[in-house]
């Protein structure tokens, strides 16, 4: 059986997605592109990219009763391989401690011509 899991505070679905699903104890949040739901405006640069990401996902999270000290696996999806190292400062600061499993991986485009955006699977 599975739940859905949706935040008013995280970007909609731009396509026919959840933003999240519970199943099996398990929490999958969709990728998250780097938009504030309360302007649509994508922020500028990969350090403020993956903050507004990280934080979406944060966001959903919470709408599950979770934290991101929670998630076990992160995939962060990247324009450019070259962006890894900026992103990574900002990904530090929400993963301190028992940081996930993390895949990251350059892609040849991202929708909205985002620069990042970043999945995660969280355990309850």
């Amino acid at each position: 059986m599975k739940e859905v899991i949706s935040s008013k505070k995280a970007p909609g679905a731009i396509g026919p997605y959840s933003q999240g699903i519970v199943a099996g104890g398990l929490v999958f949040v969709s990728g998250q592109l780097p938009i504030d739901a309360a302007t649509g405006v994508m922020a500028e640069g990969i350090e403020e990219q993956t903050r507004q990401s990280l934080t979406n996902i944060q966001y959903i999270l919470v709408e599950a009763g979770l934290m991101m000290k929670d998630v076990v696996k992160t995939t962060v999806f990247l324009a450019d391989m070259s962006l890894f190292g900026d992103m990574n400062k900002v990904y530090a600061t929400f993963f301190e401690t028992d940081c996930p499993a993390r895949s990251a991986v350059a892609v040849k485009a991202l929708p909205k011509d985002a620069l990042v955006e970043i999945e995660c699977i969280a355990a309850r």
